[in-house]
């Protein structure tokens, strides 16, 4: 068990660094370099999952000093079924060995013992010692569009373990809008309504660290700034995870009001932004194009609060 609890780990994560920034870890084999791919077969699967870890390990190093935190998308590990589970468990031991904050990008959903399995497999650290007690990640992203009862057996385990969840409330994805801006009868839109749920559960006794934040975040998208104030005032004690810099659109500065004044209470992801850098800085290794990209990210984000 980690006593220290996580909102605390990460705001103190974050200061150490310098910003509040998160680098997305979506490996796409097709998009790594062609050095790193060299001598694979097409058709084998354990031949791609070595590069992917092989990249990722390398982008790993180049922004553990530069970013507090990184995400990582299971999806671009499950798809290579049994190799790809046990490298995303590898990368999340790699990433917590250089001392960064891990966020499983799971986006699991589910209820009663079904979610309480996903909860141990996906956030717990592995008890068995035949799997190497394979650690979990420090957080989890989490479905919060199937109710409170969904939510429960997560945040026990996170509040038991130390760790902290992140619910989607407001995404950045376009069709996201056909069901979260929809107005109830009461005046609030579906996602505001999510959003006050997300603040009463994230405000139990043991769920606020002595930040002031909880243990249970929230996912918000940074396309969707002319939103984030009215979701910011809602969720006062709630951590938001800000997908969307970058590839998907959105600056920097169009986060601003998902933070607090003092610049707290957010982490802004960029994703291929950062990880596919080396794209667009053919003159230098990609190591160096991707620490670059994490460095520039972090000095946009500090910027912001000076």
């Amino acid at each position: 068990m980690n006593e220290t609890h996580f909102a605390d780990r990460l705001s103190d994560r974050c200061k150490e660094v310098g910003a509040a920034v998160c680098v997305g870890i979506d490996p796409v084999y097709e998009r790594l370099p062609d050095e790193v791919r060299a001598g694979d077969r097409p058709d084998s699967a354990a031949d791609r999952v070595a590069s992917i870890q092989r990249y990722v390990r390398g982008v790993l190093n180049a922004v553990a000093p530069h970013a507090p935190c990184v995400k990582i998308q299971s999806a671009c590990f499950e798809r290579y079924l049994w190799l790809g589970v046990e490298a995303y468990f590898q990368t999340i031991r790699e990433a917590r060995d250089l001392g960064l904050i891990v966020i499983g990008d799971a986006k699991r959903g589910d209820i009663g013992v079904s979610a309480s399995h996903y909860a141990a497999g996906c956030l717990g650290d592995s008890p068995f010692g035949d799997l190497n007690n394979a650690p979990g990640p420090d957080a989890i992203t989490v479905n919060a569009y199937l109710g409170d009862d969904s939510l429960r057996p997560f945040l026990d385990h996170a509040a038991e373990m130390g760790k902290g969840v992140f619910a989607l409330v407001r995404t950045s994805n376009p069709g996201g809008d056909a069901v979260q801006s929809l107005r109830l009868a009461e005046g609030r839109t579906v996602a505001e309504s999510v959003a006050v749920m997300i603040d009463a559960m994230g405000a139990q006794p043991g769920y606020v660290g002595k930040c002031g934040l909880s243990l249970l975040g929230a996912v918000i998208g940074a396309t969707k700034k002319d939103e984030a104030a009215q979701l910011r005032q809602l969720m006062p004690r709630t951590i938001f995870l800000v997908p969307g810099i970058g590839a998907q659109g959105a600056a920097v500065e169009d986060t601003r009001a998902c933070f607090h004044p003092d610049g707290t209470g957010a982490l802004l992801t960029a994703s291929r932004s950062v990880l596919y850098a080396y794209e667009h800085a053919t003159d230098m290794p990609w190591e160096s194009a991707v620490r670059d990209a994490a460095i520039a990210l972090k000095d946009q984000v500090s910027a912001m609060f000076r």
